[in-house]
C-alpha cells in the first residue's frame, strides 16, 4: 500500500494544469483552466501526503485561499477519489 500512496503523492506534487483538468473531467468535477493552473502551480514541488487527513485539510485550506472555497471542495472530492 505504501508504494501506491507514494505514487499518488508524487503525481500530485508534479501534476500539470492539463492533467488536473483531465482528472477533474474524468470524475465529473468542475474546475476552470485558470483554477487548474493556480492549483497545479501551488502543488508543484510540494511534499504532501493526501492520505493523511490533517495534511490534506491544510492543503485544501490553501487551495481555498488561492482559488475559492467551492473549488477547494471540488479538489478535495478529487483527492478523496485518488485515496480510495
Amino acid at each position: 500500500m505504501a508504494i501506491f500512496e507514494n505514487i499518488i503523492n508524487h503525481k500530485i506534487s508534479n501534476i500539470t494544469a492539463d492533467e488536473l483538468l483531465k482528472y477533474a473531467s474524468q470524475f465529473n468535477i468542475a474546475i476552470t483552466t485558470a483554477q487548474a493552473q493556480k492549483i497545479a502551480g501551488y502543488l508543484r514541488g510540494k511534499k504532501v501526503n493526501i492520505f493523511n487527513d490533517s495534511e490534506r485539510k491544510a492543503l485544501i485550506k490553501e487551495i481555498a485561499r488561492i482559488t475559492s472555497p467551492e473549488t477547494a471542495r471540488e479538489i478535495n472530492k478529487l483527492f478523496v477519489k485518488f485515496t480510495k
